[in-house]
């Protein structure tokens, strides 16, 4: 338990390239190299591990149009994994806090537009009951975290494909932290997944 969490942790997680990479360095709304990882098991149950104890999605506008296109289209689909069926229908339910100063409503069900600092944000939420507060893939919100030390669970998808350049999740100058291995697991593809819980 971390000293500023009053039971409601925030919780992070990230696909990252073997050589540190969260996009590609000439288009990062390219996904392509993502694809054939995220459909592991390894991937899948990760990502239930981390949605289930979570009642409040926060999200980056990009993240949070990308992801709320894409997800209710699974819902009901054909063949579609139970565990895919389950992320999306509790994303279309949950709590959403969307970060955005060019939004002025939000076209989405269930979805708060804010346009104040991302610590001012978690702090509210904090404050309010509820289970983890999970950051799905929003790199500009993960980075304000991990830079003013508000992350307690750290969650990495590691795939084994490089490349070669981009935007880098961790920042030089973050402040000096430990972390401890909560979870981990390796499976198709060498695809890996690390959880690590922030030591305070």
């Amino acid at each position: 338990m971390t000293e500023h969490a009053a039971g409601r942790r925030v919780v992070t997680n990230m696909s990252l390239s073997l050589d540190g990479y969260y996009a590609h360095p000439d288009n990062p709304d390219d996904m392509s190299w993502v694809m054939p990882y995220a459909v592991t098991d390894v991937a899948r149950d990760h990502l239930t591990v981390l949605w289930e104890p979570a009642t409040t999605a926060l999200l980056g506008r990009r993240n949070a149009e990308g992801f709320l296109s894409f997800w209710p289209t699974v819902i009901g689909a054909d063949g579609v994994d139970g565990r895919d069926e389950a992320f999306a229908r509790w994303l279309v339910d949950v709590e959403k806090v969307v970060l955005s100063s060019t939004l002025s409503e939000a076209p989405w069900e269930r979805t708060t537009i804010v346009d104040t600092p991302t610590a001012e944000v978690v702090g509210n939420l904090r404050a309010a009951d509820g289970g983890d507060i999970l950051v799905l893939s929003s790199a500009s919100v993960i980075k304000a975290l991990l830079a003013d030390d508000l992350v307690d669970r750290l969650a990495l998808t590691i795939f084994p494909v490089f490349l070669g350049g981009g935007p880098r999740l961790f920042d030089a100058g973050l402040p000096t932290a430990q972390w401890a291995l909560a979870r981990q697991s390796a499976g198709e593809h060498g695809t890996l997944s690390l959880v690590y819980d922030r030591l305070r």
